[in-house]
């Protein structure tokens, strides 16, 4: 695949953010409310509110006001290849540069929304040939 399927819809970094915010709350919780998502992105509820009304219109969520907040399948896939994305990046800072772990954090944040493709699957590949598997959480 030449292009990824956010490049595809064009999601914006934000949106991409909102996406894997929601699909990382999703893992723990089982209700996600719009309290949840201004706290993890430490936004505002307003801001929060006018972002899922973006993502809903895209299809990517089901939101309707003061109900759960919920990925839609095809939200789901993106969100977990941008969580994937993140995950394999970070291990990739911390095992291949020694970067710490809090650090890699936030830079795997930054680079997982402009990294090109090919340039991701060589480091996805470095990264799995370098540890068991960093993705058995999100598979």
């Amino acid at each position: 695949m030449s292009t990824s399927i956010e490049e595809k819809l064009q999601l914006s970094m934000r949106e991409e953010e909102y996406l894997e915010a929601i699909y990382i709350l999703s893992l723990k919780k089982k209700f996600i409310r719009i309290k949840d998502l201004s706290e993890i992105l430490n936004v505002k509820p307003a801001s929060v509110v006018d972002f899922l009304k973006k993502l809903k219109n895209r299809g990517l969520i089901s939101y309707e006001k003061y109900n759960a907040i919920a990925l839609t399948p095809e939200g789901e896939r993106i969100a977990r290849e941008i969580y994937k994305r993140h995950i394999i990046i970070k291990q990739f800072l911390i095992i291949a540069l020694g970067v710490p772990e809090d650090i890699a954090e936030e830079d795997a944040c930054y680079i997982e929304h402009g990294i090109h493709e090919e340039t991701f699957k060589k480091i996805e590949e470095y990264v799995m040939m370098h540890q068991n598997n960093p993705l058995r959480e999100v598979v």
